[in-house]
């Protein structure tokens, strides 16, 4: 499912228009990314939580030379399922 099957189908269902229900799911989708940006954890009741993890540095690979490189680290964004979604998966 892509961005604009989630626009079509809540447009559907709630008899908006389609450029107004993009504006609301972009808007969404910026706003979890600049908490996100400000290191905050969001939490989004019965569905998950998003927040930032810390990867240490490690060595790595290069699986054609087999030359080991250093990796730097960095941030990674985790999911979280909540129970609600976790029931209704499972």
């Amino acid at each position: 499912m892509t961005k604009k099957d989630i626009i079509l189908k809540v447009s559907d269902d709630t008899n908006l228009k389609q450029t107004d229900v993009k504006r609301v799911v972009q808007e969404t989708f910026d706003c979890i990314v600049e908490a996100l940006i400000r290191g905050e954890k969001i939490e989004l009741r019965n569905f998950g939580v998003f927040k930032l993890k810390q990867r240490k540095s490690r060595t790595g690979r290069n699986p054609r030379t087999g030359q080991v490189v250093p990796v730097p680290p960095r941030k990674v964004v985790v999911f979280k399922p909540g129970l609600e979604m976790k029931k209704r998966i499972s």
